[in-house]
């Protein structure tokens, strides 16, 4: 049976999930084509094209008869292959900035902090779209129950990236910093850390959270990952503003969404700071971590919504 939605999923994990997140709040089944990047990618392809794709996904494209009814994208070099299927009578559905054919999709999705024009096709949302749903938080709070539910109150999970593109990982001191501004407030303490935080900041952090009880799970860590568990199970959540996905999903929970500075933002991660603070989802951890209220985020809901009222199924 043909599938009425094909996720193209691009090899980026956090680009697949905006994507992949709104696809599974559709409540329809649907195709996940991975996509691979061939040379040509890096070029700026203006018009829709399969050109970019590596031949196994160009082709795994190509053979779609019977087309899908709609397909979601996310990312700049995803744009050319959704077109190209839009050239088909397929519907069209894209997060983030496309380099070029903004008006030809049938929806975008585009973060206030991109500072989205008003358009008919147009959704302007908060943050990122992603995989993390009520669902899977209440299911994650179920699954972690045994390991987290006696864990001191309040319960502040940490996440903690590092520097956007550099090399070496986030200076010690800071990882310190931030994990000493947690612990200061914290009951406990469920922390993790990222590819990009780097060894010698990951030690940094286990130095400053030995005074409060807590958990760490640094990069690499065998046995399964708790990530979801500790958002399900915080109080408060204290986020590194290098990651849009990460602060996404921490607007997810109901927990007051705090951002941390890794060092080395540029304007782009500091307007989305900006959008969430205006909005009331977040604050700075510099403002001090005293606890408010929000309400939790669910903006992949809110798209699939309006896929469903604009009738793009």
């Amino acid at each position: 049976m043909r599938a009425p939605v094909w996720v193209l999923a691009d090899p980026r994990a956090g680009t697949a999930a905006q994507a992949l997140g709104i696809a599974e709040r559709l409540g329809v089944p649907f195709r996940a084509l991975p996509l691979e990047w061939g040379a040509p990618a890096a070029l700026p392809l203006a018009w829709p094209s399969l050109l970019g794709l590596a031949p196994k996904a160009r082709d795994a494209v190509r053979g779609g008869p019977p087309w899908p009814r709609l397909a979601i994208s996310a990312g700049r070099r995803s744009a050319p292959v959704s077109l190209w299927l839009a050239r088909r009578g397929v519907r069209t559905v894209h997060c983030m900035r496309p380099a070029f054919g903004r008006r030809r999709f049938d929806l975008l999705v585009l973060g206030r902090h991109d500072a989205a024009p008003e358009a008919h096709n147009i959704l302007s949302i908060l943050g990122a779209t992603h995989q993390i749903s009520p669902a899977r938080l209440a299911a994650a709070r179920a699954e972690w129950n045994a390991a987290l539910a006696t864990m001191p109150r309040p319960r502040v999970a940490l996440l903690v990236g590092g520097k956007v593109r550099a090399a070496g990982g986030m200076e010690p001191a800071i990882a310190a910093g931030i994990g000493a501004r947690a612990s200061g407030v914290a009951g406990s303490v469920l922390a993790t850390t990222s590819r990009r935080t780097g060894g010698a900041a990951a030690d940094a952090l286990a130095e400053a959270l030995r005074p409060v009880p807590h958990r760490l799970f640094r990069w690499g860590d065998a046995g399964p990952n708790p990530y979801l568990g500790f958002l399900a199970w915080a109080d408060a959540v204290v986020a590194t503003g290098d990651s849009v996905s990460m602060l996404s999903e921490a607007l997810a929970t109901a927990a007051p969404v705090f951002v941390a500075d890794p060092g080395g933002l540029g304007a782009r991660h500091l307007a989305l700071h900006a959008s969430l603070y205006a909005a009331g989802q977040a604050r700075p951890v510099d403002s001090g971590l005293s606890f408010f209220s929000r309400t939790p985020l669910d903006e992949s809901g809110r798209v699939a919504a309006e896929i469903r009222a604009r009738g793009l199924l």
